[in-house]
């Protein structure tokens, strides 16, 4: 055996001597500090294969640390936390491309809950997987629970009956996307979105906005209702005093589908959720965080995505309990 051949063989061999509890831990920092990014933070402190670098805040906010940020490192750039393996984005999704390109840009990886399905999902895909080759480093985009975790479903179900129909039933419940949209609206100081399912993939949005001051209801509901978030599904837009009165974040999902298999029909599956929404969108992010060191550089959905990849531990011994 040549001489460096042989020394590459015992580095190795010690490699897989090292016991996984001294094995560096995944150095992960959260970016932008909602709903979503308390859960994350909450996550990546009980995963037992990763460390919280710190939190990225805008500059007016790092001053102000909630209580439960005390001893974690608050900074207005990410180059400032040092190591990074992976960023985990909680900021709107419509600021996903811009953010996500310039941390891709300093070689970290980056997993976002970009939640816009079709060909904006497409879109960004091809624009990280240019980034992240680019740069080398790999993006998990839209990993949330739809699109995300709910992708992975329907890709399995299709799977188990290549034809048929799928229907996608969220709810009843708070979108946080939706929210989002609305509260961003000239007039509105706060917004709730509820999601309520009709039957057979199809939704109502029931919109409460609390009002600024001299704020026009009918301006807010036509910018409301023509915003392509909720232009394909009856909307209603109430004005309420008081939106926080309103809010519970639980929601959820029945995913249908009936087809066949081989040739044979009227397979019916059913799969169905009642959840906390951020906590469950921050868990599927930190389970992306680590499937993504894992992947070549550029940016994979989470279907394209070997599913042992999002779990912490050894593989065989995980398999010993799956399959």
């Amino acid at each position: 055996m040549p001489p460096l051949i042989f020394l590459v063989h015992l580095l190795i061999i010690d490699i897989k001597k090292i016991k996984p509890g001294i094995m560096s831990k995944i150095k992960v920092a959260v970016v932008s500090y909602g709903n979503i990014g308390k859960f994350s933070v909450e996550a990546i402190q009980a995963a037992p294969d990763m460390e919280l670098a710190g939190v990225v805040r805008r500059a007016s906010s790092t001053g102000d640390t909630p209580p439960e940020l005390a001893g974690v490192k608050i900074v207005s750039d990410i180059s400032d936390l040092g190591k990074v393996d992976v960023a985990v984005l909680c900021s709107p999704t419509r600021s996903i491309p811009e953010v996500a390109s310039a941390i891709l840009a300093k070689g970290i990886c980056t997993v976002d809950s970009f939640d816009i399905h079709g060909q904006a999902m497409l879109d960004l895909r091809q624009l990280l997987s240019e980034a992240g080759k680019k740069h080398n480093s790999a993006a998990i985009i839209s990993a949330g629970w739809d699109p995300g975790s709910d992708s992975v479903v329907r890709t399995l179900l299709r799977a188990m009956a290549p034809k048929g129909l799928t229907y996608t039933n969220f709810g009843p419940g708070m979108s946080m996307g939706h929210s989002v949209v609305a509260k961003g609206k000239d007039g509105v100081k706060e917004a709730l979105s509820m999601t309520i399912p009709t039957g057979t993939g199809i939704h109502r949005r029931m919109v409460y906005v609390e009002l600024e001051d001299g704020a026009s209801v009918e301006k807010v509901t036509k910018d409301i209702k023509s915003d392509s978030y909720f232009s394909n599904d009856e909307t209603h837009v109430i004005p309420v005093p008081n939106v926080d009165e309103l809010k519970d974040m639980g929601h959820g999902v029945l995913l249908e589908h009936k087809g066949v298999s081989g040739k044979t029909q009227n397979q019916l599956f059913e799969f169905r959720m009642k959840i906390n929404n951020p906590a469950l969108t921050a868990q599927i992010l930190i389970s992306c965080a680590r499937a993504v060191l894992k992947q070549q550089p550029g940016a994979y959905t989470m279907p394209e995505i070997a599913p042992i990849d999002y779990l912490a531990g050894d593989k065989d011994d995980l398999l010993k309990h799956l399959v």
